[in-house]
């Protein structure tokens, strides 16, 4: 696992980043196409939620259109520059502005650990 420097963090290009879809979860395609994620709640302080306020053991998390899309497109190859460039082939101007709506879904992607980040030279940035 390669930590990365303050400096190295200033110098990365985001758009460079290749997003994998973290193993720790399961996902499933429903009938309408769309995807829904699984997302399993661990740890000691999940187990007291679930033991004393009924919290689900897993949470399922239903995808948009957009989202499905993308998630289908994350195969641990392409960069998140990649993934801008298919979606704006398949949507066009409907999925503009293209570059802030895609960063802020990966993150919210990478906060609830759906995915992690590597770089082109294999690292894992986390």
């Amino acid at each position: 696992m390669a930590f990365l420097s303050k400096k190295e963090k200033k110098d990365d290009n985001f758009l460079d980043y290749i997003p994998v879809k973290n193993p720790e979860n399961t996902w499933s395609e429903r009938k309408d196409g769309r995807m829904t994620i699984h997302m399993v709640h661990k740890g000691f302080f999940n187990k007291i939620a679930q033991v004393v306020f009924f919290t689900p053991e897993v949470s399922h998390v239903d995808l948009d259109e957009y989202g499905t899309f993308i998630w289908k497109a994350i195969d641990g190859e392409k960069t998140v520059g990649d993934l801008a460039d298919i979606l704006e082939a398949e949507y066009g101007e409907a999925a503009h502005p293209l570059y802030e709506r895609l960063i802020q879904y990966m993150r919210i992607l990478k906060n609830n650990k759906f995915i992690i980040y590597r770089k082109k030279e294999s690292e894992e940035i986390k």
